[in-house]
């Protein structure tokens, strides 16, 4: 599916906040990635209406050393009752700079914006 460009925008609040959770954890690469938020951009939605995200990191930046372009993370979402209804994946690129934000669903209806950190657990 083709990306939605979007004139270059700073992370917005919940965006931030999501990115800012999830590299919380301990993980080799996870300083590199976290000292990225201030230089990181959004340049893309997945679609018109999705809440998943492109990203660029401007220079200068820390590059990260990770074994996969996949941050080591499992971020679940949980509803208002605590049942499962996605995850959170966080890609980089190969040069270990954050380069999406993607919100998996499995409800029948695509959310349209990232969940509170509060209804995020991580694994």
């Amino acid at each position: 599916m083709p990306t939605v460009p979007v004139s270059p925008r700073p992370l917005s609040v919940s965006e931030r906040a999501v990115l800012e959770h999830i590299l919380s954890c301990g993980f080799d690469g996870a300083a590199e990635l976290r000292s990225q938020l201030d230089r990181t951009e959004v340049v893309a939605r997945w679609s018109a209406a999705s809440a998943s995200v492109d990203l660029r990191v401007r220079e200068p930046v820390r590059h990260a050393a990770l074994s996969s372009r996949l941050v080591p993370v499992g971020a679940q979402v949980v509803d208002e009752s605590g049942e499962f209804v996605g995850e959170l994946l966080v890609w980089t690129d190969e040069g270990a700079t954050l380069s999406g934000l993607e919100y998996a669903w499995v409800t029948d209806v695509m959310p349209t914006s990232l969940p509170p950190v509060d209804r995020i657990r991580l694994i």
